[in-house]
């Protein structure tokens, strides 16, 4: 029941992020924008002050590849385009599968994981790879961003 009940409030949070990303793509972005997020989810790191929160080092290592490797996609679908003098986050409708599909793959380990550890452990063990999957990808936009902005200034530069 508690897989179902969580899985259902993840599939929730994923709709709410394809529609944050929908809403903010006809926004200008900034660095502040792509750096916040991970900055105030990292607060969450508290959680593991609460000793049933601890799980073992190596599970943790594990967690924060998996996160890695999943950040591949969402690395690969975000790009940036200029308008006018403004960089934005360009639409990719790639972006909802890979979101949707990650969220599959994430419930079916949830699945196998739930039976073997406490909710506590599996819940900061899936902190820990999202950590892995939102440093990473925020990072190479950060990246990306700066290499369009050059592009931007360049090109304000020879006009």
């Amino acid at each position: 029941m508690g897989v179902l009940i969580s899985s259902i409030g993840a599939f929730v949070m994923a709709l709410v992020v394809i529609y944050v990303r929908n809403k903010k793509s006809k926004e200008p972005t900034s660095i502040k924008k792509i750096l916040l997020p991970p900055v105030f989810m990292s607060t969450g790191s508290i959680m593991f002050l609460y000793p049933p929160m601890q799980v073992h080092v190596l599970y943790a290592i594990e967690s924060l590849i998996v996160g890695m490797i999943f950040s591949i996609p969402l690395i690969l679908t975000s790009n940036f385009e200029v308008k006018g003098k403004n960089i934005f986050l360009k639409r990719s409708k790639s972006f909802i599968f890979i979101l949707l599909g990650l969220l599959i793959l994430r419930t079916i380990i949830k699945f196998f994981v739930g039976d073997v550890m406490s909710v506590y452990e599996t819940g900061g063990l899936f902190y820990i790879l999202a950590i892995g999957m939102i440093f990473p990808w925020r990072i190479a936009m950060l990246f990306r961003f700066k290499q369009t902005q050059k592009v931007l200034h360049l090109t304000n530069e020879s006009h």
